[in-house]
């Protein structure tokens, strides 16, 4: 993870004298009880904040609009593309200075040959303050905003375009955007933010790392040539203002925040130090976009159906439980929105698709998470086979549109070089049966006898349940053994029928069902069958998951009268597909943990110190608790 950007403390600002900053110290902790825990660098802020209020001033206005993000300023210093203009590139590049918009023409004409002069227009941005460096009369505030990873582009986009004017590129690797300001351009606030406040109320520096500011001004670039917005006063306006005040320090320094479980319980703060983590939720929703405008060009219609089942079906998983009070009745949060979204196949939807949250009581691992985002869709008239293209094509397309190309960094090789997964050839294809023979070494006559490949999953160290028939210890012996060589996009077919209750029946071999599993960098990404639309076989089926469950599998389906109903109805040949979200997420920003590509994944009670008005107790923080008040 990248730092967080920020100047060591003793170049912040000037320090408070000790005696005041005492006081206001003092003052402001009357209201530490309201803090999770009492530190001097939070009493602190806290007290700037009372000072703030004590001045007249909003200490948390909400009146303050920005006029671009900090990427948008940046791309203002650009040149454009026409080499015929090469005395304003040239300008832009090197340096000029902020004019004042609509300013009276100068006394005396330009010569003829003369570059025209470069007028900055008004300017608001807003961030987070990552270093603030106060020299003098001149104080240098970086901030960050939302546009962070596109800073980080301009500034690579800005040396190439200087390079091809034979001028020496700058350092690139900042994701910050630098606001100047001078004493001179408003005084009052600038003493108010910087130095002593006039009314005494605090001594020091109101203005700390971690809090949000907004600022006016016009572009220009410093002696430096770093391009910063000199900040002005408008109309009567503050040059600069505090426009949140973060309370809690960011994390340390020159550490950052690197510590996992850290990061992926505080993803506030992750976000706000780490941008490429928020550029991979900007992906996770450019994906999103792009599943949908896939479907969508394709006739398919987004419907919503229900998160809480009455009967637990729709995929072979352990369910979270629920009780509805008004109907006193059980219910289970959904593993699966496959049942409801049949049923409207069979209504006359003949194209639809939901994206959805599913939850499953099942463990945490890199690739599990209890409550996750899948992609399931429908479509009428349709084999697996044709599913099969139509989801190579969407994996293709969203390759494309995220990554740039169908080339995808994937992880790294054994010598520490980038692995590339190459989704542009067509897609390889292994039957079940083949990658036992292939990769656990089962011999041909063998591949049916149950005995023989529970002896060799033994002998693998593969774990098989006591209680699974044939079908099902086939395939996990293949899930163990097998997944760890699928890093190239593969699609895996010929699943047994044992395994599959929903899907149809192979017409060359019934033992068999026409279904699919796509496997990408050694990960399952989606699984889509041929729907089994014969009302007598799914009853039959249905059947045979009770006889399961009744022999003590926990991971079975229920009987669901209402969908065999529906069936007998009659559905119209139909296939099926379900694709991870969050693994599809994982494969396209290059992420080796699902927690990665949530927001906020599922995670252990944080046990934290809490404070009482006899000190720090232990006590454990959670989304439901309130926290310890102090007194």
């Amino acid at each position: 993870m990248s730092q967080p950007v920020a100047a060591p403390q003793d170049q912040t600002a000037p320090q408070p004298d000790a005696a005041p900053a005492a006081a206001a110290i003092a003052a402001a902790d009357g209201l530490a009880g309201t803090l999770l825990e009492r530190n001097t660098l939070m009493l602190q802020r806290l007290a700037k904040v009372q000072a703030l209020r004590a001045a007249g001033v909003v200490a948390y206005p909400n009146d303050f609009v920005p006029t671009h993000t900090a990427a948008e300023a940046l791309r203002w210093y650009l040149p454009g593309s026409d080499a015929s203009d090469d005395a304003r590139q040239r300008q832009l590049l090197e340096g000029f200075a902020a004019l004042e918009p609509d300013s009276p023409p100068a006394a005396d004409p330009p010569p003829a040959d003369a570059a025209p002069a470069i007028t900055s227009p008004r300017v608001a941005l807003a961030g987070r303050v990552m270093a603030i460096n106060v020299k003098g009369k001149v104080a240098f505030v970086r901030i960050q905003d939302r546009s962070a990873m596109e800073v980080l582009q301009a500034r690579q986009a800005e040396n190439s375009r200087r390079i091809v004017h034979g001028m020496a590129p700058r350092e690139a690797d900042a994701v910050t955007f630098q606001l100047y300001f001078s004493r001179e351009m408003d005084p009052e606030t600038f003493d108010r933010l910087f130095k002593a406040n006039p009314e005494g109320a605090w001594e020091g520096p109101l203005i700390d790392v971690g809090d949000i500011v907004g600022g006016e001004g016009l572009f220009f670039r410093t002696r430096t040539g770093e391009p910063s917005l000199w900040l002005r006063s408008f109309d009567g306006r503050p040059a600069l203002r505090l426009l949140t005040k973060a309370i809690r320090p960011l994390p340390e320094k020159f550490h950052g925040l690197s510590d996992k479980e850290t990061r992926h319980r505080q993803r506030y703060v992750d976000l706000a130090v780490n941008p490429e983590v928020r550029q991979v939720f900007y992906k996770r929703s450019q994906i999103l976009r792009g599943l949908r405008n896939f479907l969508d060009g394709r006739g398919y219609v987004e419907v919503e159906t229900p998160m809480m089942h009455s009967i637990l079906g729709g995929a072979a998983a352990r369910p979270f439980r629920t009780h509805h009070n008004a109907l006193d009745m059980p219910l289970f949060l959904r593993i699966a929105p496959e049942l409801h979204l049949k049923r409207l196949v069979v209504g006359g939807i003949e194209r639809v698709y939901e994206i959805n949250r599913n939850f499953r009581n099942e463990g945490l691992s890199q690739r599990h998470n209890p409550e996750f985002t899948m992609l399931e869709f429908y479509r009428a008239y349709a084999t697996y086979a044709d599913l099969m293209e139509e989801v190579e094509a969407m994996v293709r397309s969203l390759a494309q549109q995220v990554c740039g190309g169908t080339a995808v960094p994937w992880g790294t090789l054994e010598d520490g070089s980038p692995r590339i997964i190459d989704l542009g050839p067509a897609f390889a294809r292994v039957t079940i049966r083949d990658g036992l023979q292939q990769w656990a070494n089962v011999p041909a006559d063998q591949l049916d006898d149950e005995a023989y490949l529970r002896a060799r999953a033994e002998q693998l160290g593969v774990h098989i349940d006591g209680h699974a028939n044939l079908g099902k210890v086939q395939t996990e012996l293949f899930e163990a053994i097998a997944e760890p060589h699928l890093v190239q996009p593969t699609f895996v077919i010929e699943y047994p029928a044992d395994v599959s209750p929903l899907a149809r029946r192979s017409d060359a071999n019934p033992r068999l069902v026409d279904r699919f599993e796509l496997y990408i960098g050694k990960i399952e990404i989606s699984n889509a069958f041929s729907e089994l639309n014969d009302p007598v076989d799914q009853y039959q089926r249905f059947e045979a998951q009770l006889a399961d469950k009744a022999r003590g599998d926990e991971e079975t389906m229920d009987m669901d009268y209402d969908y065999v109903r529906a069936l007998e109805y009659g559905m119209p040949p139909a296939a099926g597909c379900g694709i991870g979200v969050d693994r599809l997420t994982m494969l396209l920003t290059n992420q080796d943990s699902i927690r990665e590509v949530i927001l906020f994944p599922h995670l252990r009670p944080e046990v934290s110190a809490a404070r009482t008005p006899d000190g720090p107790v232990a006590a454990e923080v959670s989304a439901a608790a309130t926290p310890a008040k102090a007194g």
